[in-house]
């Protein structure tokens, strides 16, 4: 990919819509005071510093103000213009292709908590690692939010009693974009935190679903539908498989989640009700036409979507479950989709409107009380 060629998303900053989005939290700061460190680099070294050093800060305050903002757009529209500079760049010192790559590698993993995920060395403490993702969909609505990366800046940081301990909640964002999963960020970011000497006690990553309810998806696929991400790429196949140790040859067709998910939906109780996910869409043995099955996977198949269908969602799911049994983890760790969540249609031009602010809040509140219930329920050891 061309490092110094603005992407789709890039191009939809400029838009006025993410444009007022910054102007009005703030965010809109960043990019002068970016330039303006950018402009005093001397060298890729000092380049990569300041690199991180504003993704950190993109980061800070997204979490910062989660509980006074509860919106994930600034930062996400921030980023990416952040990003647009750095290809843009033209340094006083030469740049190859693969170093302005790599500080654009750099911004994405430290503006996304990546670097975050950091637990204090306490036994007593229990590690839970929650992820979201980036807004989507946004040729259709350039103003729409991800309830999932809302609650994932949420509950940064938040902490609840489990099993005689305190359970302490890291987050991390992943971008809605086939290439990075293909480059292996999710192995990146998450399989530290699978084979480390202070491993997490519990992984759950969620996303935005269809529905007005909340689903725990039982099954995920290794397969890519024929859908456009963000940047309007698609990459129907096979997922490509993760460079780990340990794994089998050839991969599993489904992944399955290890969340108590009986007890989640008899303790996590809200606004929306929360629904088991068994589906699947198969190619049965022998067969050549793909099917839904309500009630999970015949033996024998081959996975053509998970019960969260077969985007990145999906994959991500996927991809966490090949995670945990490399490293051999018995740890609840799986896939949960959240209520849709669409601004108003009355006037385009309209940021926010009251329902979908009550919306927002009622899915990071009963997301609260789902990870808690997840974390609760299961027979951590």
């Amino acid at each position: 990919m061309d490092s110094t060629a603005a992407t789709p998303e890039e191009e939809r900053a400029g838009l006025e819509a993410p444009r007022t989005l910054l102007r009005r939290s703030g965010f809109a700061a960043a990019v002068p005071l970016f330039s303006a460190d950018l402009a005093g680099a001397g060298d890729a070294a000092e380049a990569a510093r300041v690199v991180t050093s504003h993704g950190h800060r993109l980061w800070t305050e997204a979490v910062s103000r989660r509980d006074r903002v509860g919106d994930d757009r600034p930062l996400y529209w921030a980023r990416l213009a952040l990003s647009a500079l750095l290809r843009s760049w033209r340094p006083s010192f030469p740049l190859s292709g693969e170093e302005r790559a790599a500080l654009l590698d750099r911004l994405e993993q430290a503006s996304r908590g990546h670097d975050d995920l950091v637990f204090a060395p306490d036994d007593r403490q229990l590690r839970v690692i929650v992820t979201g993702f980036d807004p989507f969909g946004l040729d259709d609505d350039v103003r729409r939010s991800n309830p999932s990366g809302v609650a994932a800046l949420a509950l940064h940081g938040e902490t609840f009693e489990a099993h005689g301990r305190t359970a302490v909640v890291r987050a991390a964002l992943f971008p809605v974009r086939w290439r990075d999963f293909t480059g292996g960020m999710v192995e990146r970011c998450l399989r530290p935190h699978y084979t480390g000497t202070a491993p997490a006690d519990a992984v759950i990553t969620l996303s935005r679903g269809r529905s007005d309810r909340f689903e725990l998806e039982a099954r995920s696929a290794a397969w890519r539908g024929g859908d456009p991400d963000n940047e309007r790429a698609c990459a129907p196949g096979p997922i490509p498989p993760p460079d780990l140790p340990g794994l089998p040859s050839p991969l599993p067709q489904w992944g399955s989640s290890t969340l108590p998910r009986q007890a989640v939906r008899d303790l996590a109780g809200g606004r929306f009700p929360v629904h088991d996910d068994t589906r699947v869409t198969e190619i049965p043995a022998g067969a050549a036409e793909p099917v839904v099955r309500e009630d999970g996977p015949t033996p024998g198949s081959l996975a053509r979507a998970g019960g969260g269908g077969d985007h990145l969602a999906n994959e991500l799911a996927y991809r966490n479950t090949l995670l945990r049994e490399a490293a051999g983890r018995d740890i609840p760790a799986g896939h949960v989709r959240t209520p849709a969540l669409e601004p108003g249609t009355g006037d385009p031009a309209a940021l926010t409107d009251p329902g979908f602010e009550r919306d927002r809040a009622d899915i990071t509140e009963q997301l609260r009380a789902i990870v808690a219930a997840a974390v609760r329920a299961a027979p951590l050891r």
